[in-house]
Formats: C-alpha cells, structure tokens, sequence
C-alpha cells in the first residue's frame, strides 16, 4: 500500500503477511524486556487519538514530549497526528531557558514528560509557559496524570469520537504538518523545523531502499528521538518491518546490543569514538604478546576496501586477524549487527575502516534537520561506498554544487519552513527553491559526496588565506590522546589548536611513565604532558597542508559534554561558546614564545 502520512504505516502492518506476529516495539520495564505487538500498537494509537479530542483538544494543537526513547513516544507521535495535531519533540538534556522557550514558541498546549526528575522542573518552569493546561508523566510518578489517562479517555468515549477520528485521518494530506524539530541551537535561539509526512516518510521510503534490514530483524534506538535522523530512521524500521527495541540508557547500550543481539543501530561519530576507546584501553591491560597481535591487526585494518578484493597475502593477514581479534569484537556485540548507520558529523575514516574489517560495517551518511535528513548514504553494495565520504546522493534527491562551494539541495524531504519565522525561511531556500545547507563540499570521482566544513565555520587569518576547522578537527582526534579539540586562529597568522584531554589514556600513559599526579588539573600542568602533546601535534600536522598545521596548543583540564555548555545535544562544537569560554587562554597563546597554554581549573568562564 502507499505511505503517504505516518500512521499509514500502522495499516501497512496488516497488509503485510510477513510481518504480522512479527514486528515488535520493546522497552525494558522492571528488568523485563516488555513487548507491543503491532495490533496493540495499533490500538493504542487509536486511544491517543479519541482521548486527546475527548480530553478537548482540537486538530492543529501541538502536543510537545520530553522523553528518552520509548514505545510510548510513538504511540503519541502517531495518536496526535491521526487527530490532526502536531508533535513537537524536545530533547530531555536542553537547558531550562530552551526548555521554556521551545515550549512557548511551539505554543504546545499538552506535555508528557517521561520521569519525576522532569516532571518536577517542568512543573517549576510551568508559570512561564503561555499556552500550556497540562503536564502528563509515562513513568508513574506520585501527584502526577499519567499518560494512560489520555488513553483511558479515548476508550471510554470510543462511541463519540471512532467517527471523528476517521474523518480527520481522511481529511489529513501528506502536505500536512507531522512534527516541529527544533535545531539543538549551537548559535542563538533554536529554530523550529517544520516537517510534514512526505517529508519523513518520503526520506524514510528511500532510503529503506539501500538498508538490507527486514521483518526478521531487530535494531536498537538509543540516539534521541527527539532528533530528525533517529526520528526517521524509526519510521525506516517500520515501514520495513524492522522490530525497533529501545535502549535502556547510554551506559546499558552495549549490554541491551548483547542481550538482544540486534542487527542494526544507529549512531554518531562520539559514540563509535567511545566503543573504539573502550576496546583499545581493555587492550592495553593484555599480555604483551596479546597487546602486540591486537595492535598489529589494528594496522590491518587500516589497509581494508569494502567489496574490493585485495592480495591473497593481505586476504590471510586479514582472516588471523579476524580470528584472534575481530571475532572477539563480535562476540561481545552481537554477532548478528551488519547495519550501523552513522551521520551529525563527520567520521573518521580509520575509524570506518577498522569497523568494516572488523565485520561491523558503517554506513555514514549525510542530511539536515531541514532535510529531513538523509541526502547521501554509503549502503551495502559494492560501488555505492566509498570510505570518507558520505556517499551517493539517495534517490528523488538533487544535489548541485555552487560556485563557492556550498551544497545546494532540492529534495521531496525539504521542510516546509522555519515555524514562525519566514525570513529565516527565505534566507536558506532561495527563489529556485534550492536549499542552502550551509556546508561545503565536493564530489569524488562524480557520484561521492566529501564534505569539507561548515561554510559559517570557516575563517580568514591574517595572511589572507582560509581555514576550514573540522578537518583538521577530524585528524587530530585519530590521537589517543585527544577527546575533543577545536581549532582557533581567525585574524592569526597560525592556527592554535583548543584540546580536552582523553584522560583515561593520558593517565594509563602516565603511569607507565611513572608520573605522579593527583587530579585532571595537576595533570596538564605537566612538562611531561605538555610536551607530550606538542610530540603528537607535531605527528598529525604531516597529514596536513603548511597552512592547515597547528602551532600552538591550549590544554584544558575540562571534559566537553553538552550538560557543561561545550557541545550540543546532537554532541556538535559550540564553536562560540567554547570561544568565550576560554577567550583569556586563546589570547594568552598568540603572545610571542608562547607554545602552550594550560587552565588549572574546570570553572574557567
């Protein structure tokens, strides 16, 4: 049948033989992995969409959540829009002013929020919400309504508004808006993105196309839902009839991966960073014989080419390793994962590389909040990846590249705008209806996308020529050593290079070099470590070009996160923030014969 508005996808369930007693929405509930078959699913929606009409609200509200990932997400995303409302899903982490101002922005007039730590803020900051009547709670929470009230409702007035919720579903046009997503806001107020159900289900149709998943499989969600590339990969797995199973938390992923041995999850560069980081601090606790073979196959690996077939001297080296390594790897994942998406930012490529020898292929790709998201994929057949890049550009898409290098997009997946704001609207959709994505980029060998930087982030220096950041931001953390780290320099003659430390290896590193220190700080102050850092810079700055090299580096004693301001939830730079934060440090390293600068303490303002 044709998927034109999301809840379509409920229909499809039963038109599908295949998937029916097979498809399943899970989530832990006192231990237990808890089940929705599609004819609850399908039920429950039903509820949602009678209870919030008998409960008074009427077609064009906005119903907002603040939830981590659940099935209950989806029976409200799906219950408001049968009813002709619409979702706005805000992610839990944001601050309290964002908080506030998404809320009253969207003019939402119901929340759900999902535990009594959030339903305690939201209630405090309640006052300050215009149009809000009611908070609701999906965990039981004591003196709160919970959420099966909504539900409960609609099953007692059935008979007054079954009827009525057809005629609404009927009347609702693929043209309709589905969801406001607001932008994470890594400079000024987040915008509201509005999206409709053809420009998510169009986005999610396609590029079921290239996934190779199927109603026999499981996948894992644990990025928010409340961001455009998870909330559409979700609706992937429906309409392929993926059972979508909902992590319990970020510290129980690699367990629930495990314990359900699922085939598929998507992901961010920071996540895979951190499972990488993980294996190879676990490695340096091995014999010296174990350590020697884990580190030779990790050179192994950087030789790999997806689908292509190599020596048969490298096809043996490649099966020891994966003997004695590689397998090891799957074994403490799930031996059935051969689908990892990957998009936010930008992978490094030895990172991709190591994952496909491994027999854990990633799949990175590319796309906007805006864009609903995807544009371009790496996907599983051979001449459609190419390692660091992010891929062909999907079906129904058009790319261009302008003269200065941006991306300009034409998609069925565009938004319709910028909720409340039609001059932001028309300044990145010009008069052709091309999308200006703001990024820049190329194509290799005509059909692989190559992004290069943002166009806002790069930068002049003194010398006239331009800097783009990420890049080089991308090969300094191939190091061990360096978690995060933003390249400075606009109006310098040099870049200078802001780094947080990885700690965790910094300190095994210290210890075999018997140096003594009590804390993060004390740390960095070290000759030792300083000099250690200028070593690997210095390593790294041969990849570069003359001008791209960092000279000087800032060493800092914080860890980036977006609770502490540095990142956004989607664990992108916030480039001006993190600027203002250290600008004393910033200055104080383009003071001549300076080569490093160190910050003592983590409350540097």
């Amino acid at each position: 049948m044709e998927i034109k508005r999301n809840f379509d996808l409920l229909d499809r369930f039963t038109s599908m033989p295949n998937t029916v007693g097979r498809f399943k929405l899970g989530a832990k509930e006192k231990g237990q992995w808890r089940e929705y078959d599609a004819a609850e699913y399908n039920k429950t929606v039903l509820n949602v969409s009678m209870g919030l009409l008998a409960l008074g609200y009427n077609p064009g509200d906005k119903i907002a959540t603040i939830t981590n990932n659940r099935p209950e997400w989806n029976f409200m995303e799906m219950g408001a829009a049968q009813a002709g409302m619409v979702h706005v899903p805000i992610h839990p982490t944001l601050s309290d002013e964002d908080l506030v101002y998404i809320v009253n922005h969207s003019e939402a007039s119901l929340l759900i929020v999902s535990d009594a730590g959030l339903y305690k803020k939201m209630s405090q900051l309640q006052d300050q919400m215009e149009n809000l009547k009611q908070i609701y709670t999906f965990n039981i929470v004591e003196n709160a309504s919970h959420w099966t009230e909504i539900t409960d409702a609609g099953e007692t007035n059935a008979p007054r508004y079954y009827d009525k919720v057809q005629d609404i579903k009927e009347s609702i046009t693929e043209n309709d808006l589905l969801t406001i997503i607001y932008t994470s806001g890594t400079t000024g107020s987040p915008k509201g993105v509005m999206l409709s159900h053809k420009n998510l289900m169009s986005n999610a149709i396609t590029t079921a196309g290239v996934n190779h998943l199927n109603y026999q499989h499981r996948a894992l969600s644990f990025l928010p839902l409340s961001h455009v590339f998870e909330h559409m990969v979700n609706y992937q797995y429906h309409y392929l009839g993926v059972s979508v199973y909902y992590a319990e938390g970020i510290t129980t992923i690699g367990r629930d991966i495990k314990d359900l041995q699922v085939d598929g999850f998507i992901a961010v560069p920071r996540l895979l960073e951190s499972i990488y980081e993980k294996i190879v601090n676990k490695a340096r606790g091995l014999s010296p014989a174990k350590r020697a073979v884990f580190f030779w196959a990790l050179k192994v690996a950087q030789k790999f080419e997806p689908y292509k077939k190599q020596s048969l001297v490298y096809r043996i080296k490649h099966k020891i390793a994966d003997k004695l390594v590689f397998s090891k790897w799957r074994d403490a994942l799930s031996h059935n994962l051969t689908f990892i998406g990957c998009g936010g930012s930008a992978l490094q490529p030895r990172l991709a590389r190591l994952f496909w020898a491994a027999g854990l292929p990633i799949f990175e790709g590319y796309g906007l909040t805006e864009t609903s998201p995807v544009l371009t994929v790496n996907y599983s057949q051979p001449g459609k990846v190419r390692i660091g890049s992010v891929g062909p550009v999907i079906d129904t898409v058009q790319v261009k590249i302008a003269s200065d290098g941006e991306i300009l997009i034409k998609s069925p997946g565009l938004m319709l705008g910028y909720y409340k704001d039609e001059q932001a609207t028309r300044d990145v959709i010009d008069s052709q209806g091309w999308f200006h994505t703001g990024d820049i980029g190329e194509f290799e060998d005509g059909m692989y996308l190559k992004i290069t930087d943002r166009k806002k982030e790069i930068f002049k220096m003194s010398n006239g020529k331009y800097l783009a950041p990420q890049q080089i931001e991308n090969t300094l953390k191939e190091s061990f050593f360096i978690q995060q780290t933003m390249v400075v320099g606009e109006n310098q003659k040099y870049a200078a290079a802001i780094i947080s430390p990885n700690f965790q290896e910094l300190a095994q590193w210290c210890r075999k070099k018997k140096i003594q220190f009590q804390n993060n700080a004390e740390l960095i102050q070290m000759p030792q470590v300083l000099k250690h850092f200028q070593d690997e810079i210095k390593q790294f700055n041969k990849k570069l070009s003359q001008t791209d090299q960092v000279q000087k580096i800032i060493l800092i004693a914080d860890e980036w996160s977006p609770l502490t301001g540095e990142l956004s939830s989607s664990l992108k730079l916030k480039r001006k923030y993190i600027i203002q934060k250290y600008r004393d440090l910033v200055d104080a390293v383009y003071q001549p014969k300076v080569q490093a600068v160190t910050v003592k303490n983590n409350d540097k303002k």
